[in-house]
């Protein structure tokens, strides 16, 4: 990386020592609050490394999808493809999928359209309800949505979800909704599985504070589930994903609790960016969305004081914060955000 040129960001969060070589003299230890992952880890107990040396039974692999089938409500297993994190599965279902037009509904994660146009897909980016409902009474179009969206919350309802995936079926096409942060929601599309048009994404790392265990789910009909899993081979999923995802999938009452606590810390945030005198332009389960004239500013203000939020290339004025995970790393965010407001005035 070189400068401070949004150009050159990383074209995703977490990426915190590729930003910071721009910043030599910032302070340590960094607060990373690029990312949209809870600050609050699951503690699974790790396998022994006795387990580590040997392939995954199926048993564990069954077990795996017996948890997350429970977990996110459909009603059998056989509906469940666990990959190493979703970002796999992004980037495999335009190769899956004998599909060459695709409409997305932007501005959202930047990760499906790079999968869609790499594989050679006709892509485009919508920005309004009509827009994205028109292209799914398209014949043969993927259509893609992030629910809750990536970087600004929008939602849409499940009774509209069904609508949009029924005018996919008709039309012979498929809705992929992306819902890697519903985690925290009260309702979510799988309870509309199975299917023939929808297609769900789910991601563990996020919401468990575990993105390095790599895990993340597809779930839509069996048919094409099954077909996804051979394609993806043996052994896709490691040991210690299988255990971590078993244990934190079933614990109904851990994931209660951290919403309740993500929500405190939204509002917390919220409070914070008001006090600034900044703009909430959204919010999500794990983020706020700042929207400014003078963002980039913001953004190379807090990196020199150890601090990296999301900034946007293709978007300027929008920055995204995430939420900091102890009290140093909050009161560090709050007084630099405090210290900008004083210097604006």
């Amino acid at each position: 990386m070189s400068g401070t040129s949004l150009g050159k960001m990383p074209l995703h969060g977490g990426q915190v020592r590729q930003v910071m070589r721009a910043f030599p003299d910032a302070p340590t230890p960094f607060v990373d609050l690029s990312t949209g992952i809870s600050p609050y880890a699951y503690p699974f107990a790790s396998p022994e490394i006795s387990a580590l040396s040997r392939l995954p039974e199926v048993s564990d692999e069954e077990a795996l999808l017996r948890a997350a089938a429970t977990a996110y409500g459909v009603w059998c297993p056989e509906m469940v493809v666990a990959a190493p994190g979703t970002q796999m599965l992004i980037g495999l279902l335009p190769l899956i999928l004998d599909y060459r037009r695709v409409t997305i509904w932007g501005p959202t994660y930047s990760g499906h359209e790079t999968a869609w146009r790499l594989a050679g897909a006709e892509v485009q980016v919508v920005v309004s309800e009509a827009e994205f409902e028109a292209a799914t009474r398209v014949e043969r179009m993927v259509c893609i949505i992030c629910n809750p969206n990536n970087p600004d919350g929008r939602t849409l309802s499940l009774s509209k979800l069904l609508q949009l995936a029924e005018n996919s079926s008709k039309s012979a096409g498929y809705l992929i909704v992306d819902e890697a942060f519903a985690d925290f929601e009260e309702q979510s599309a799988p309870s509309l599985l199975p299917h023939p048009a929808l297609m769900v994404l789910r991601s563990f790392g996020k919401s468990y504070g575990l993105p390095g265990v790599r895990l993340g789910f597809l779930l839509t009909n069996s048919g094409l589930a099954d077909r996804v899993r051979k394609i993806m081979g043996s052994w896709a999923v490691g040991t210690q994903a299988i255990e971590a995802g078993c244990q934190a999938l079933a614990d109904g009452k851990w994931l209660a609790e951290r919403r309740i606590q993500l929500r405190r810390d939204r509002a917390r945030l919220a409070k914070i960016m008001e006090k600034a005198g900044l703009n909430v332009a959204g919010t999500g389960p794990l983020f706020l969305l700042v929207r400014s004239s003078v963002a980039h500013a913001l953004w190379k203000w807090l990196c020199v004081r150890g601090i990296v939020t999301r900034a946007f290339p293709e978007r300027p004025s929008d920055l995204r914060f995430g939420f900091p995970a102890n009290e140093s790393a909050w009161g560090r965010l709050e007084q630099a955000l405090f210290d900008w407001k004083a210097r604006s005035e």
